[in-house]
């Protein structure tokens, strides 16, 4: 049976996350209605889902069972979308579009917004500590380090806090990848490593090249958004666009043309196919995934 073509299997993927996070997502019913509905709102109905899709890719080149991908998947979703819910707060890059729909604090509050982001990434630990059977507990405890590790002060929220610290300052190419590597590539390597986690456990080797790609993915994938951001339209993006030059923000297009940029990226790329050949043909939607995110326009 042929497999499906990339577009099909990602539209699968964000399908069965948008159902997967409902489930895990409380009610809106549920009291406090008000912070459900907030969660919810921001959580469901939109974004590319690149997370998931990486940590369904990972599982999939090691042979991991799906069903127990799922829920490492939401995990990733979850600390994203947390971190992005405080990221637009006037507090930090005060913006008031993500996905193409006002974001939490104008669509509710700031205090809801604070809350939101908070719920989500206790959520997000929730949903990964639950027992799952076929998954043995010291390597579930093992992902929920590696998740706490790439979401704090040592990852995505150091590298956030560079980025502040950063604005309006000049930093050279190695102080720029500092920042993405912790701000950006830890949660994605996050999401390789875990849904590769999920067979209960790794070789070395496997590791090592998941690590690899996953490293390159993730630098490859700020490069894009940088150029994208200062060549596209709101509308496309579904974000404002142009707001990091406007906030003074050192990107990757600081510091060279958007065609040397795409072509860094491209060069990323290939690096991150070479890191996974290792494992043949399992590795296709790992392959995929890095060529969407080259050739991706929002």
């Amino acid at each position: 049976m042929a497999m499906p073509d990339f577009a099909a299997w990602s539209r699968a993927i964000q399908a069965r996350m948008e159902t997967a996070l409902d489930r895990v997502l409380p009610a809106e019913s549920l009291a406090p209605a008000r912070l459900h509905a907030a969660m919810r709102y921001v959580v469901l109905g939109g974004g590319k889902r690149v997370r998931p899709m990486l940590a369904f890719a990972a599982g999939e080149a090691v042979g991991a069972d799906p069903e127990l991908v799922e829920r490492a998947a939401c995990a990733v979703e979850l600390i994203h979308v947390y971190s992005l819910t405080h990221d637009d707060l006037p507090c930090m890059d005060d913006d008031d579009l993500r996905r193409g729909k006002p974001t939490c604090h104008v669509q509710f509050d700031e205090a809801t917004a604070l809350l939101v982001g908070d719920a989500l990434q206790s959520l997000a630990f929730e949903a990964l500590a639950t027992p799952r059977a076929g998954l043995d507990g010291a390597v579930q405890v093992e992902m929920l380090g590696l998740l706490a590790r790439a979401s704090g002060s040592r990852g995505m929220a150091g590298g956030q806090a560079v980025d502040l610290y950063s604005t309006g300052k000049s930093l050279d190419l190695a102080e720029l990848e500092f920042m993405h590597i912790h701000k950006t590539g830890a949660l994605i390597q996050a999401a390789v490593l875990l849904g590769g986690l999920s067979l209960g456990g790794l070789s070395a080797t496997a590791r090592s090249g998941l690590e690899h790609y996953a490293r390159c993915v993730g630098l490859a994938f700020q490069v894009m958004d940088d150029v994208l951001d200062a060549e596209t339209d709101s509308a496309t993006l579904g974000k404002t666009a142009g707001k990091d030059a406007a906030q003074g923000k050192a990107t990757y297009l600081t510091l060279m043309s958007a065609g040397e940029a795409r072509d860094y990226a491209a060069d990323l790329i290939a690096d991150a196919e070479r890191a996974i050949s290792s494992f043949g043909p399992a590795s296709r939607r790992l392959a995929e995934i890095a060529r969407f995110i080259l050739e991706r326009r929002y």
